[in-house]
């Protein structure tokens, strides 16, 4: 009996030993709670780096929740709601230029360019922007990347928004496209995919694309504020290494697989569609290849806010953006 009561000690010392260093080997998983702007097949890169795995290679459960629309994604931030935001970089100038002292810091930059296509209701076989003039054009929000960088563009191209054509923007973003569907409008400015549904609907016709002709901006970004990043560095880098490898992995497939991979976050949009849109989102150079959003790009977006009378005030790059994890997972 004493040498059973010793045997069986020994039994349960060794197990307990072994399932400690059965835990000790198990990294604990983090969960990182992300509130996206809106669900759009621009954000390929995000969706990809959940199908594929790569969040959770890195210990994260992230969970996804879309708060549709910049300012609610930006209070779902900073009230706690939210660890980590995508959202246009601009949203941070704004929260900056308030007078926040937990700033909102910009660490992976997802989409380099405008996700906006100019779609005429009439096919038009050869375009040129002069066609705007003396038309009526259905824009975006006042105040947001999309109606910033579509109001630049008709400068660039020598249209005065608010004198060479008839501007509408008081419609919510919700609704525009329903409103051009309604016959508000000879010209909208939309996302995908409805701007391609529309041109396989025949509801209008996609003329020209609003991310080809403003350049590269950090148009949409991971953000973070200041406290949280302090608190939780390596999480940040964890996070960001993760959509390097899906960045990484769309610049190296087709269109199609890439719609096969975020398919299930688009489940009423058909699979011919997405590929559309993906390829061209692609072909354009929306999807950014690292994470890295540099100073170019940053004075770019503030130089298309004053253009547009919407930047409170110039903020230094270093100021709300911080690279040094993004450039460390992607080895520069």
């Amino acid at each position: 009996m004493k040498k059973w009561w010793k045997a069986g000690l020994c039994m349960l010392i060794i197990s307990v030993f072994m399932l400690s260093i059965v835990a000790c080997g198990k990294e604990k998983v983090q969960t990182v709670r992300v509130a996206e702007v809106t669900r759009s097949i621009f954000y390929a890169p995000e969706y990809v780096a959940l199908e594929k795995g790569f969040f959770k290679e890195e210990g994260l459960n992230v969970e996804l929740t879309t708060t549709w629309g910049g300012d609610k994604t930006m209070t779902t931030l900073l009230s706690n709601g939210a660890d980590v935001a995508l959202v246009g970089s601009e949203t941070s100038i704004y929260v900056y230029a308030q007078g926040s002292n937990d700033p909102v810091i910009n660490f992976a930059q997802l989409t380099q360019t405008d996700g906006t296509f100019l779609v005429s209701r009439e096919k038009i076989d050869n375009f040129n922007w002069d066609m705007l003039k003396g038309t009526t054009f259905l824009g975006q929000r006042k105040g947001g990347m999309p109606q910033m960088v579509g109001e630049f563009v008709l400068k660039k191209h020598g249209i005065d928004p608010k004198a060479d054509l008839t501007l509408i923007q008081n419609v919510d973003f919700a609704n525009i496209a329903n409103a051009f569907a309604s016959g508000t409008g000879d010209f909208v400015q939309l996302f995908e995919p409805t701007a391609s549904i529309f041109e396989k609907e025949g509801k209008g016709h996609i003329v020209a694309s609003f991310g080809t002709e403003s350049g590269h901006v950090p148009y949409t970004t991971f953000m973070a504020k200041e406290s949280y990043m302090k608190e939780n560095n390596d999480t940040i880098e964890k996070f960001t290494r993760a959509i390097k490898k899906a960045q990484e992995w769309v610049a190296e497939n087709s269109p199609e697989d890439i719609a096969k991979a975020i398919q299930p976050f688009f489940k009423d949009t058909e699979l011919e569609t997405i590929i559309t849109v993906v390829d061209r989102y692609k072909s354009q150079g929306s999807y950014a290849t690292d994470p890295i959003l540099d100073e170019e790009e940053w004075n770019n977006l503030q130089a298309i806010m004053k253009e547009a009378g919407e930047l409170p005030k110039e903020v230094d790059h270093s100021t709300l953006v911080n690279t040094e994890v993004a450039e460390k997972v992607s080895n520069k």
